[in-house]
This record gives C-alpha cells, sequence and structure tokens, in this order.
C-alpha cells in the first residue's frame, strides 16, 4: 500500500442556521464549519480494477456498493478525466456513520485528492469542486479542507475570519440519525420550519472565550428536531455542559454527535476521559480545531 495517507478529518458546524429553501426543495444554510485533528485516512495504489477495503472500528456502519461515496466519487472523477476507475483503495474508519460531522463526505474528498495524484490528474479546484457538490452538500466543504463560511446548499464557501486556537471535545451517543428525518422533523415540528435570518459574522474573536461568546449568539437549527428524534443527544449535550473548562456545548451537523469548546489541550482531553468513563459506550474524544495558530 502507498505510504501516502490522505486524511479525512472531521467536519464541525460550529453554527448551522436554516436561511431559507429553494423551489426544488433544498434548503439554504449559513454555518461556520471547521475540522478538527481527527478522523478517517485513505490509502490508494495501482491496481487492474476498481476497489476498496474498509477497516477500522466503525468499517461495518460503512455502505456498501453505489451507496458508497468514496467508490462513487472514484467513478465521478474517472468518468470527468476519460478513464477507467482502477485503483486499490483502503479505508481506515475512525468516525462513526450519520453522525453529523462528514465522515462519508470528508471519505469522498480524501477520495478525490488521493485518485487526482494516482491518476495524475490536474483537476482545477472548481472541477473538484463540482464533483463534490454532485456527490453531497457537505464534499465542497470538506474539499476546502480549512475554517469556512458555508452558504447556500453547502457551495457556496468563503474564508472564515481568523479563529484563534481552541480545543473540541466530540462525544457521539452510538445513535445514527438521518438529515433527511432531521429536516423533516423540523418541517413538522413547533414553529413550522421557519427560517433564520442570515447575519454577519463579526469581528473574527481573538481566543477561545471570544469564540464561545461569539458562537453563543448563534445556534444549530437542527438541534431541537434532533433531541427529539433522538433523547440521547440532551444526554451528550448534558454530559459536556458539566466537564471543567466547557464553555460551549452545540451539536454538530444534523447529530447525534455534539461538541464542546476548551481553550486547552488538558481540560478537553480530561473532559473527554471523564465522559468515556462515565459512558463506555460512547464515542469520546478531544482534538484541536485546525487551520487555527499554534
Amino acid at each position: 500500500m502507498s505510504d501516502t495517507a490522505y486524511p479525512a478529518p472531521a467536519k464541525v458546524n460550529l453554527w448551522l442556521e436554516v436561511v431559507g429553501k429553494r423551489a426544488d426543495g433544498y434548503h439554504l444554510l449559513d454555518s461556520l464549519v471547521v475540522f478538527a485533528g481527527v478522523g478517517d485516512c485513505l490509502w490508494a495504489e495501482p491496481a487492474a480494477d476498481l476497489s476498496l477495503a474498509v477497516e477500522g472500528p466503525y468499517a461495518g456502519q460503512v455502505p456498501a456498493g453505489g451507496g458508497n461515496l468514496v467508490l462513487r466519487a472514484a467513478h465521478l472523477l474517472a468518468e470527468a478525466a476519460g478513464l477507467e476507475p482502477r485503483a486499490r483503495l483502503v479505508l481506515d474508519k475512525r468516525l462513526p456513520v450519520a453522525a453529523g460531522i462528514g465522515g462519508g463526505s470528508s471519505d469522498a474528498a480524501a477520495a478525490l485528492r488521493a485518485l487526482s495524484a494516482l491518476w495524475r490528474l490536474e483537476p482545477d479546484e472548481g472541477l473538484l469542486l463540482g464533483l463534490g457538490a454532485a456527490l453531497g452538500a457537505d464534499v465542497p466543504v470538506c474539499l476546502y479542507g480549512r475554517p469556512a463560511l458555508m452558504a447556500g446548499i453547502g457551495e457556496d464557501l468563503r474564508p472564515a475570519p481568523a479563529l484563534p486556537e481552541a480545543w473540541l471535545v466530540l462525544v457521539n451517543p452510538g445513535v445514527a440519525l438521518s438529515t433527511a428525518a432531521v429536516f423533516q422533523a423540523r418541517q413538522s415540528g413547533p414553529g413550522g420550519g421557519a427560517f433564520s435570518a442570515p447575519r454577519p459574522i463579526g469581528p473574527a474573536p481573538r481566543d477561545a472565550e471570544a469564540l464561545a461568546e461569539l458562537l453563543a449568539g448563534r445556534r444549530n437549527d437542527l438541534e431541537a428536531p434532533a433531541r427529539r428524534l433522538c433523547p440521547e443527544v440532551d444526554a451528550v449535550l448534558g454530559a459536556l455542559a458539566t466537564t471543567a473548562g466547557c464553555l460551549l456545548g452545540r451539536m454538530s451537523g444534523s447529530g447525534a454527535t455534539c461538541f464542546g469548546l476548551y481553550a486547552t489541550a488538558a481540560e478537553a482531553g480530561a473532559a473527554a476521559a471523564a465522559i468515556a468513563a462515565e459512558q463506555p459506550g460512547w464515542w469520546s474524544v478531544a482534538a484541536p480545531i485546525l487551520g487555527t495558530p499554534d
């Protein structure tokens, strides 16, 4: 197997507001997206045909066949390049599936990068982002790979203001949540799916405490419907709130993964360890926000 590993980090929505809906039914979003220093990893090497081997603690949750985003990414890229899709891919799956942290989307982005290198392609960023958008709303931002303001249906990306060094504790209760089901619950729940008003981000936060203050003025519009579908989200948020140093707790994406924001690695590590000890069946990990000053 190739020595070159392509990381697929966890995507975290620090906020996620639903600001409208297109005529075709797609929702319009306003989100501040970051990536955590934990995730899956992908390798690619030459082969006579296309194959994907999945290993790691969450390998059993990865869909096979046409529903697999890595294989779909390979076929799309090969078609765009006029090539036969030939590669042996190995995915180390360490992120839970259907968890609101873009695991499959990040894997697809890593596949597009890895296969572009393997097949010696030099696709421009616009082509890759277009292929990513055809795979799913989170794939373009995963290709972007750094803190971003995400709008539209996920394709409108702008650099986020400089963010301070900060740490996250990601916690998933072991319950998969369907994004479609969460949006449907939002539409049928209290407020009837009312939209948030788009707002500017404001000045760049100077430290983790200022970042928490900024985030406290925003929200995840999918959190309330997700909590109705999955009461475990309440338990996760409650567990994060009791840890020392937690500046803010919130659900990411459509859930059920939630995050706590911390100023230091020591606080985040202690919090993740405490939650893992209390809830050994949960996935709990501390990781830095990538793309911030060292």
